[in-house]
Formats: structure tokens, C-alpha cells, sequence
């Protein structure tokens, strides 16, 4: 029985030793996953750079701005709304 078990032992070890690698894919993917972040990062800091450039030439273009315009109302008085 000893040796029976033995031979088996010998059998996985040999077959342990001669499979193909699984684990090399999980690395692959690993590096894939890396390689994609890294490519989405560098676009996405690319086009804050590119809108960040145009906001201060439509600024400059505008004379500055300033935000003070916009939202003048009618000089009516508010009565509740509908009901």
C-alpha cells in the first residue's frame, strides 16, 4: 500500500513539474490592466490640460468675465405660486 502511494505521490509531482503555466496569465493580465490605466490616465490629464486652455482663452477672448450678468427679473411681487 506504501508503495502504491508513493508511485502516486511520484505521478503528481511529475505532473506538477510538466504542466503549463497558469499563473503567467494572471500576470498578463495584471500587466494589461496597468498598461490600459496608465494609457486613460495620460488621456484624461491631456484633455484637462486641453479644457483648461480653452476656458482661459474664451475667458481672455471675453474680456475676463467676471459672472456678475445674467438673472434679472420682473419687478412683480411673488404670490405663492399655483395651487
Amino acid at each position: 500500500m506504501l508503495t502504491y502511494l508513493i508511485a502516486m505521490l511520484h505521478v503528481r509531482i511529475d505532473r506538477a513539474r510538466n504542466a503549463p503555466s497558469k499563473g503567467a496569465s494572471a500576470v498578463e493580465w495584471v500587466i494589461i490592466t496597468a498598461i490600459i490605466a496608465g494609457v486613460a490616465l495620460g488621456l484624461a490629464t491631456l484633455i484637462k490640460n486641453l479644457v483648461t486652455q480653452k476656458e482661459a482663452d474664451i475667458t481672455s477672448n471675453f474680456g475676463g468675465g467676471g459672472g456678475t450678468g445674467g438673472g434679472g427679473g420682473g419687478g412683480g411681487q411673488f404670490d405663492g405660486g399655483p395651487e
